[in-house]
């Protein structure tokens, strides 16, 4: 298949995965269970711990070895940090509220609960699409079809836990706005931030090429960090213990299999 399919295809899957997600809301006449809630952000945070190690890790350190030899991870690990500082700013300067323990964050704002809610979902969904875009823009560089594959399986795991996301936003949702309309609308709306930074990904990866394996270990810090801030704490693994837990590693295990069978 032609390279700039594959990369369209890897674009559009993170966001459509987001949008049928969001549209359980017209599916379901209640929200869904705490324990369900629990096993499929479980799930996602298993894809995006995995992703982050297989995926962009990984790969930083091993485009790292030629120029910094037995300190290959010195990029990845200043990156992955980096990348965790940035959202912790950005938690500090976006009005936002998490879903799971409704904590607000940020400066005090009049925007609404419904809103807020959409801006938590929609900052932490930056680093996901910002990945694929990376993984995309080294292809592109390496200009290798096999390549391509690769970025196209990180996308398909990104895809894959984007569709609990798109729930998790629609879902809440509609308790706050009384409409399922307005729900699925936020929720897809999340979505949209991931194919914008994929391409402005893709774009710095292509351009400044030596800064890819800064880039990589920068979304997965950015990663990792969305993983505990947020998605470990909203699926409550305290009151559902081996829910949460087996999702995590099911999540685990998907994104490996993508990775090793596409990568």
């Amino acid at each position: 298949m032609n390279n700039t399919i594959l990369t369209i295809i890897g674009f559009s899957i993170i966001f459509l995965m987001t949008t049928l997600g969001s549209s359980l809301v017209f599916f379901f006449k209640k929200d869904i269970s705490k324990s369900v809630n629990s096993f499929l952000l479980g799930i996602a945070g298993g894809i995006m711990v995995a992703a982050s190690i297989w995926s962009l890790i990984m790969p930083s350190i091993e485009m790292s070895e030629a120029t910094f030899g037995k300190f290959a991870w010195f990029p990845a690990a200043v990156s992955i940090i980096l990348g965790g500082v940035i959202l912790a700013l950005l938690d500090k300067i976006v009005p936002h509220m998490h879903n799971g323990t409704h904590q607000e964050e940020g400066p005090k704002s009049h925007f609404s609960k419904s809103m807020k809610l959409f801006f938590a979902v929609t900052l932490h969904n930056i680093p996901e699409g910002l990945a694929v875009g990376f993984a995309f823009g080294a292809a592109a560089v390496a200009g290798e079809n096999a390549a391509f594959i690769s970025a196209l399986g990180l996308a398909i795991g990104i895809g894959i836990q984007n569709f609990p996301e798109g729930a998790a936003i629609s879902l809440p949702m509609r308790q706050v706005t009384g409409s399922r309309g307005k729900a699925f609308l936020f929720g897809m709306g999340s979505g949209v931030v991931e194919p914008l930074s994929a391409i402005v990904g893709f774009f710095l990866a292509s351009h400044l090429i030596v800064l890819q394996p800064w880039l990589l270990a920068f979304s997965a810090g950015a990663m990792l960090f969305v993983v505990a801030e947020d998605l470990i704490p909203d699926a409550n693994i305290s009151e559902n213990p081996h829910t949460g837990t087996w999702g995590f590693m099911i999540g685990f295990i998907i994104m490996m299999i993508l990775d090793v069978a596409l990568g």
